[in-house]
């Protein structure tokens, strides 16, 4: 293996990498899936705390900032913090490829080359073992839970399917997922399942260990949880299954059943709150809507409709209380395992504030979530299969109501009022980023605008 020299000044303080280091990040960073904003280059870009975990391997949390593009309904972001981990050698491993972010041409690590150390076996089997011991690293904690301890020496291997953020497995056992996007705060993908956890709900694996700062803020940066061996997402299972011809009525069943005693444990683990304000909210929705047909001009033929179905929510009746929610359900969101079904990724939706993601919501909007999933599944492949998803949609709901002691679908006009809001949200989605699947959310669109089932 190369060595790598100290990055240590005489005075043993770390070198002030971002006079070398800022110019290959600005190339490097509107490169990678998971930063925001690719559609603008990194104009500002600041150190906001460094620390080398072990030789030859730097953490960074970092400030971008970029210029102002207007946004529907609000206005631009001041900018993002990310946590990078970067390996830094001076004759780097050719396996590392398209991992190198380059060579450093001047500063205090002028001629050594510069990579994303997740790539790096090395570096992940120690990352491991900083996640085994509870320790701090300077502003960094790492802390384990003594009754789920992990064993040491499990190989690594990166996922690449990671969007929004980044994850390792260990030897087929645990799952480490790492936080790109950092924002103030406890993240919910480690308050959720915990706080599942210990109210004994078997739907959601369990933080082993985790991993925050102190500085520039309190921040959680990664969790450690048991990884589901052998098991299959509901979005691969949903496929496979329209592919065969199959029905998934009896999964999509029991996965309704899933999510009700996920939303029961959620209710029992947080504060619930009053039924929602119908009124706000459907104030709300109709904002994002006329924002959302600003920018598709697409949607503006259906656009009174949509509005229709929102004011019919301020006169519907109350609903289910306000609760903690998954946020951001679908059907990529839950993992089956022998005949069980699994809920993972409570992070929500990272675009969104922190102190959103983590208040009460109403129940209803992951359920709307997983309906369009399976209308999503229905139309993956011609013809269209819309009796497919019409039939998983009554299925889970059938179950989720046989948990949860009250039918999404006696709830018309709230339902369809979500429903709409998650399938504008889409179509915005999708022209901003595949708009070659723009014709799915449009399709529910027309159905929602125009009849309203």
């Amino acid at each position: 293996m190369p060595k790598t020299a100290p990055l240590r000044t005489r005075r043993g303080q770390l070198a002030e990498p971002m006079s070398s280091l800022g110019e290959l990040l600005r190339q490097w960073l509107p490169r990678q899936r998971w930063f925001a904003g690719k559609d603008r280059p990194v104009a500002e870009l600041g150190l906001l705390s460094m620390t080398e975990l072990f030789p030859g391997c730097l953490h960074l949390l970092v400030h971008t900032g970029q210029g102002s593009v207007p946004s529907p309904g609000g206005a631009p972001p001041a900018g993002d913090c990310y946590q990078l981990l970067l390996g830094v050698r001076e004759q780097p491993s050719p396996r590392l490829g398209r991992a190198i972010i380059g060579q450093v041409q001047d500063g205090p690590l002028a001629g050594r080359t510069v990579y994303d150390a997740l790539h790096d076996p090395r570096t992940a089997q120690l990352l491991l073992e900083r996640f085994r011991h509870s320790g701090k690293a300077g502003p960094l904690r790492f802390e384990a839970d003594p009754a789920r301890p992990v064993p040491g020496g499990l190989a690594p291997r990166l996922l690449d399917a990671e969007q929004s953020n980044s994850s390792l497995i260990y030897g087929d056992e645990f799952i480490l997922k790492l936080f790109r996007r950092i924002q103030p705060g406890v993240n919910p993908d480690l308050e959720v399942p915990d706080a599942l956890a210990r109210q004994g709900c078997g739907r959601v694996p369990a933080p082993v260990a985790w991993m925050r700062t102190t500085h520039p803020y309190g921040a959680t940066l990664g969790v450690l949880q048991p990884f589901l061996h052998g098991a299959s997402d509901g979005w691969t299972l949903s496929l496979n299954a329209l592919a065969a011809g199959d029905e998934f009525t009896v999964q999509a069943h029991e996965l309704g059943q899933a999510m009700g005693d996920v939303h029961l444990a959620l209710a029992s683990a947080f504060p619930v709150g009053a039924p929602g304000e119908n009124g706000r909210t459907a104030a709300a929705m109709t904002e994002r809507l006329t924002a959302a047909a600003h920018c598709v001009p697409a949607l503006q033929p259906f656009v009174p409709g949509l509005r229709a179905a929102f004011a019919a929510l301020s006169t519907c009746d109350w609903g289910p209380p306000a609760q903690r929610i998954h946020g951001d359900l679908h059907l990529g969101q839950v993992l089956r395992a022998g005949r069980d079904w699994f809920v993972i990724d409570f992070e929500g939706e990272p675009s969104r504030p922190l102190a959103e993601r983590r208040s009460a919501h109403s129940p209803v909007r992951d359920i709307a979530g997983m309906l369009r999933s399976f209308d999503y599944a229905a139309r993956q492949r011609r013809p269209w299969r819309p009796e497919w998803a019409r039939r998983c949609r009554e299925a889970f709901c059938a179950g989720y109501a046989a948990r949860a002691g009250w039918d999404p679908r006696k709830k018309h006009g709230l339902l369809r009022a979500y429903e709409t809001d998650r399938a504008v949200y889409e179509v915005l989605y999708e022209a901003r980023h595949r708009p070659d699947w723009l014709p799915v959310p449009m399709a529910a669109i027309e159905r929602l605008a125009v009849r309203g089932d």
